[in-house]
């Protein structure tokens, strides 16, 4: 098994689970954005939606900077590298797992040869 670093990838499993939070991420592929924009598509309180805006920057997803009284955030194009790994390393092993189970099922599922059997003959008594 890979070593992935569990609480990481706990972070960013658990940041992506919301789809309030992955629709944020959606807004932030398409370009930087405010709280105050990053609000108005969800009808949020510019506090809930902060509260999302931290949760995906715990999880190293967003980067916030601060200009005064205005958030800016945008996406983090390394975030999903540790993911993506770790999705990686299970899909190859599951493809692995599945290979062989292919190959077993083909073995079981061969017709074997048929063996004659030829009738035992008694000895004959003269």
């Amino acid at each position: 098994m890979v070593n992935y670093l569990s609480s990481e990838l706990d972070l960013l499993f658990y940041a992506l689970s919301n789809p309030t939070r992955r629709g944020i991420v959606d807004m932030l592929n398409k370009g930087a954005c405010t709280i105050g924009e990053l609000a108005e598509p969800f009808h949020m309180s510019l506090a809930a939606i902060s509260k999302h805006v931290k949760i995906l920057e715990d999880a190293k997803i967003l980067i916030r900077k601060k200009s005064g009284r205005v958030h800016e955030c945008k996406i983090n194009p390394e975030a999903m590298k540790t993911a993506e790994g770790y999705v990686q390393f299970y899909t190859q092993f599951w493809a692995n797992q599945l290979d062989a189970f292919a190959d077993d099922l083909e073995v079981e599922i061969k017709p074997k040869p048929k063996l004659e059997l030829k009738p035992k003959t008694k000895p004959r008594r003269n």
